[in-house]
């Protein structure tokens, strides 16, 4: 049985991507990686820092070491240390949100990024515009800031962080020709935002977990 590890820098991540593998990925062995303690840092530095690209780097090695096939990392904000790390682990190392960057940029030229955190939203623009320049197209981006949105969920407020993920919509979407959601704990939202904008909304879950199976059915594990 292919085994994946999914390392993840929140816990919240752990319930929605282990439905998505019972849905899609059933015959494949899902094991977790949690240390919500990289999030924490990354947020009260406003950067990823040394400690939290070595600790990450760490988890990875994790799952090497526990037998994973497959590392599927959920986390958007340390994005940019998967990629480096990638060159490191001797095992594939799929990110969660590059099959979304790369749809956002194939069918649109105006992306608007909806983010609650900044820590989150930097690394999903600069994805954005690598994928774009692999592909030799020309895209603006536009920023929206859910300011508040995170600490209302980390409270239990899940309804003031969908308003406030809203409002912020409602302020950009005027310019864009659809919404990437910057993470993926974002993404329960995705109905309800494309309704209240009348734009595409693409979020990472879903499209990430198919491109592990993707990948699982195209490549020898």
């Amino acid at each position: 049985m292919i085994k994946v590890f999914a390392v993840h820098t929140a816990l919240a991540m752990v319930e929605p991507i282990t439905i998505l593998f019972k849905e899609h990925l059933p015959d494949v062995k899902l094991n977790h990686i949690v240390d919500d303690s990289l999030i924490q840092e990354v947020i009260a530095n406003n950067a990823v820092t040394s400690s939290v690209s070595k600790r990450l780097i760490s988890c990875f090695y994790m799952a090497v070491d526990a037998g994973a096939d497959l590392i599927f990392n959920t986390c958007s904000s340390v994005g940019e240390i998967v990629q480096l790390a990638r060159n490191l682990i001797p095992i594939p190392l799929l990110k969660i949100d590059d099959p979304m960057a790369i749809k956002a940029v194939e069918t649109a030229s105006t992306i608007g990024v909806l983010a609650t955190l900044p820590s989150t939203l930097t690394p999903t623009v600069n994805l954005l515009k690598a994928m774009a320049a692999e592909r030799s197209k020309r895209i603006d981006v536009v920023e929206g800031m859910a300011e508040g949105a995170f600490q209302a969920v980390m409270n239990g407020d899940r309804e003031k962080h969908d308003n406030l993920i809203l409002k912020a919509s409602e302020a950009v979407a005027g310019e864009v020709d659809l919404f990437v959601l910057a993470q993926g704990s974002m993404a329960k939202i995705e109905g309800r935002l494309a309704k209240a904008t009348g734009k595409k909304v693409l979020s990472s879950p879903l499209s990430g977990v198919l491109a592990v199976k993707e990948y699982i059915e195209t490549h020898t594990l």
